[in-house]
């Protein structure tokens, strides 16, 4: 059954092909067969198979219940809004600065999961995957974080050997990290179950307060991180220019 959609397909495969009981036409010699049914919904539903990078941004324009504004200018320093580099842009940047970076999964699918899970909060993912790169150092680690933690943006980590979370996959990581940026820019609950374990430490804290700009961050995300913001946001548009 095809539920509520109604088809309209020809009903022969070539305008010039006569009808089977037409007498003047010797059937036998028809190259072809007409397509089943099942062939013609087959190839018409085929042409509405989606991209699955278009799909990313069909989430930012989404109904959703909440606005996000669209980030226009470079010099917009918001944590919320929308990207302004595209993924191929990111995945460039990421493989100039390291060719063979360590991570459970593609640089293509790393940058992806940053884009849907920004997509869904509001979180500017562009901005948000340039912090990562900044805290693995191109996802190299070298500190006391290790790839298999999939943890990208240093939750729970102190120093003196604290590794900080662990997260099951490569998108949860994603996930907590987003959720993580959400804790500080908005009051509004994400979208998905929570999966940051310190976004109620965070909300607790600054209860109807929040922190709208990536220089915010600066002494709070890190510590001293006197720069912090500002050297995220440098990282950002310089992925503008690949």
């Amino acid at each position: 059954m095809l539920g509520a959609f109604a088809f309209s397909f020809p009903l022969t495969a070539d305008a010039n092909v006569k009808r089977i009981h037409d007498p003047k036409v010797e059937t036998k010699s028809l190259e072809r067969k007409l397509p089943t049914l099942r062939e013609r919904v087959a190839e018409t539903m085929s042409k509405f198979k989606p991209n699955p990078q278009e799909k990313v941004f069909d989430a930012f324009n989404s109904p959703k219940n909440f606005s996000v504004p669209t980030t226009l200018s470079t010099s917009d320093t918001s944590i919320i809004g929308t990207p302004m580099a595209t993924q191929q842009q990111c995945v460039k940047y990421l493989l100039r600065n390291n060719p063979h970076p360590n991570l459970k999964v593609s640089a293509e699918e790393i940058v992806a999961y940053y884009y849907e899970e920004g997509a869904r909060e509001g979180i500017r993912p562009d901005v948000a995957f340039a912090q990562a790169l900044k805290e693995t150092g191109f996802f190299r680690y070298g500190g006391d974080v290790i790839p298999e933690q999939n943890n990208y943006c240093g939750l729970g980590t102190t120093g003196g050997g604290v590794k900080g979370e662990f997260f099951a996959t490569p998108q949860l990581g994603v996930r907590a990290h987003i959720q993580h940026l959400l804790a500080y820019s908005s009051t509004r609950r994400p979208t998905m179950p929570v999966v940051d374990p310190r976004y109620g430490i965070v909300r607790q804290a600054y209860g109807s307060r929040t922190l709208g700009d990536w220089k915010d961050l600066n002494g709070r995300w890190a510590v001293p991180g006197r720069f912090y913001g500002q050297e995220i946001l440098s990282m950002f548009r310089d992925i503008l220019i690949q």
